[in-house]
């Protein structure tokens, strides 16, 4: 009974995670909109960051109340399912497009955060507070790329069709957008910590160590923002919004929500997140290579995704 109560609580936990991220992202939108921010600025930050609010809820909850394991877990998990399981979901779905500038430039830099974090975690065993800085420098000048690829290049048409879809169709009155952001933001805590808390006791009670908790059922939790997102672009022909969601979640993930986590408290970075994080840059190094010749992610390539995510899956619970 005790067990069934906990995997109740946590799908309580995803459900309010998930509807506080889409309604934080409603209001938001809103606010920054009638604010005159840039409506492409709106799209690369706001809604980009709105699908990673579920893992930033649950890595920095988890980080504050000691269980590290999940922290990373949750992140280093995150991203290798965004890039092999939703990625390759959505490929088979329908051939996914590439901007250039995903496969020159965000591809690779998330190849190299990847590395950054592990080789930060492998120093001293841990993620301090200096690598959470370091983390978060590396954000701030993320950040700045996109500004500026936002002033070069004035809302080509997929990111157009990304915002239709992403922001509120009507206007909202001011009382309207105010509720949307206080609820959403409450949702995204409550949620938070109602997943980690019951996400942990899970572990307690079946004997699986939080890092595979983190790694599996709580990764697959908070990524169903990009799931629905990419899925549903798909099925609506506006796949090349996909690669470049999922790209943008998996460098937020990294950078803010873990640099975030490492400031707030000491993450011990234990000997299986390594084979971890070789499989997350392997992920992105994959993804690099199947669409860096015809700038499209094909059928055939999301199958070859789904096969390696089958895969880590089976090592971790043989593991």
């Amino acid at each position: 009974m005790h067990t069934f109560l906990q995997i109740v609580l946590l799908i309580v936990g995803f459900i309010m995670l998930v509807k506080g991220a889409d309604w934080f992202v409603e209001g938001a939108s809103e606010a920054a909109e009638r604010l005159g921010i840039p409506q492409l600025v709106i799209g690369l930050t706001i809604v980009a960051m709105g699908t990673s609010a579920p893992e930033a809820a649950i890595s920095i909850s988890a980080a504050a109340k000691h269980s590290a394991d999940i922290a990373v877990g949750n992140v280093l998990g995150s991203n290798i399912l965004n890039i092999l399981l939703i990625l390759g979901i959505t490929a088979v779905i329908t051939p996914l497009a590439v901007k250039k500038s995903t496969v020159k430039y965000e591809i690779p830099f998330v190849v190299a955060i990847s590395v950054l974090m592990a080789l930060l975690g492998l120093i001293d065993g841990k993620m301090g507070r200096i690598d959470g800085i370091v983390l978060w420098g590396c954000f701030i000048l993320y950040m700045a790329y996109l500004l500026k690829m936002a002033k070069k290049d004035p809302e080509p048409q997929s990111e157009k069709e990304k915002i239709e879809e992403t922001l509120p169709k009507a206007h909202f009155s001011v009382l309207k957008i105010v509720i949307l952001i206080i609820v959403g933001v409450a949702l995204i805590i409550f949620g938070s910590n109602i997943t980690v808390d019951a996400a942990t006791e899970l572990a307690r009670i079946i004997g699986v160590n939080e890092r595979i908790i983190g790694l599996t059922i709580v990764a697959f939790g908070t990524s169903l923002p990009e799931l629905v997102t990419c899925v549903v672009a798909g099925l609506k022909k506006k796949a090349d919004i996909a690669i470049g969601n999922i790209v943008g979640s998996n460098i937020f993930n990294v950078l803010f929500v873990l640099g975030t986590s490492a400031i707030i408290t000491n993450i011990p970075y234990q000997s299986g997140f390594l084979i971890d994080s070789i499989v997350a840059v392997a992920a992105a190094l994959l993804l690099w290579l199947l669409v860096l010749r015809k700038k499209k992610l094909s059928r055939i390539g999301g199958a070859i995704m789904l096969i390696g995510y089958a895969a880590f899956f089976v090592y971790l619970i043989m593991g």
